[in-house]
């Protein structure tokens, strides 16, 4: 099936550092997995803002239009960025104004941000590739693909084997895996919090400081008011805004902007 997606970009939410089990199967193809499922889609060549899907009608109403966040007015926030003067700001949109904040998997992403903590995309891309051929069970769809082990799905004294290459993030790892294994509510509990009190309830877990935190809520919670900062987002600022970036302008979308602001660092 044929879909128009504004302001996406297939190329540039893979570089993103917001999702680490999409693959670049080809120039302008992707395959995702996610919630059990594989999706392989293209941009469709001479007409912009097309792709080719292998999914359903019904399961593009029901998984993908969700997942790759089509309720947000990304047109809005583009409008916003030209309003503000920032000629920096205007320039990453520029670079990356194919970029939406995804609707993934709440538990995936908290065990994919703990992961990330002081390690490189390509390292979290294969450690986390690791745990779900270790752990998981072959998605449905196309492509060697696995599901996101979940609270009870494996013995957290998985997570010392070599292979997943986790470090000191192991203990961190076990706990989470057990204590949301004994309170199967607080996913649930999560998703019913505004940001403010996620965040705070995000933070009393062993192995999550703030930047883990926001990116959860950010990236999991789709609270998009949020603001990772990790260090390129430390020097970003102190680079191009010296005298404070202007959040109140950004407020309730701030998350999109950081995103735009980040992958402009990493492609630079």
């Amino acid at each position: 099936m044929k879909k128009y997606i504004d302001h996406f970009d297939v190329q540039e939410i893979a570089g993103s550092g917001q999702c680490f089990r999409w693959k670049e199967t080809a120039s302008g193809c992707v395959r995702v997995t996610a919630f059990g499922r594989v999706l392989n889609m293209r941009a469709c060549a001479g007409e912009p803002g097309f792709f080719e899907l292998d999914c359903s009608e019904e399961e593009w109403k029901d998984v993908w239009s969700h997942y790759f966040d089509l309720d947000t007015d990304y047109e809005r926030i583009e409008a916003l960025i030209r309003k503000s003067g920032d000629a920096h700001l205007l320039e990453a949109f520029e670079e990356g104004r194919g970029i939406r904040i995804l609707k993934q998997d709440l538990w995936e992403i908290i065990i994919s941000f703990l992961i990330s903590q002081n390690n490189n995309i390509s390292r979290i891309k294969n450690s986390v590739e690791a745990l779900c051929r270790e752990g998981g069970i072959k998605a449905a769809g196309a492509g060697e693909e696995f599901s996101f082990p979940g609270p009870g799905d494996i013995n957290p004294e998985m997570f010392e084997k070599v292979n997943l290459g986790l470090g000191y993030r192991v203990p961190y790892l076990k706990e989470m895996y057990e204590f949301a294994e004994k309170n199967p509510e607080w996913l649930e509990l999560l998703k019913a919090m505004n940001y403010e009190e996620a965040r705070a309830e995000l933070l009393k877990r062993k192995g999550i400081g703030p930047k883990v935190a926001d990116c959860i809520c950010l990236f999991g919670l789709h609270h998009i008011g949020a603001f990772p900062i990790d260090t390129h987002v430390k020097q970003l600022l102190a680079k191009y805004y010296p005298n404070g970036f202007n959040h109140e302008y950004f407020k309730g979308v701030a998350g999109v902007i950081q995103q735009y602001l980040f992958y402009y660092e990493l492609t630079h």
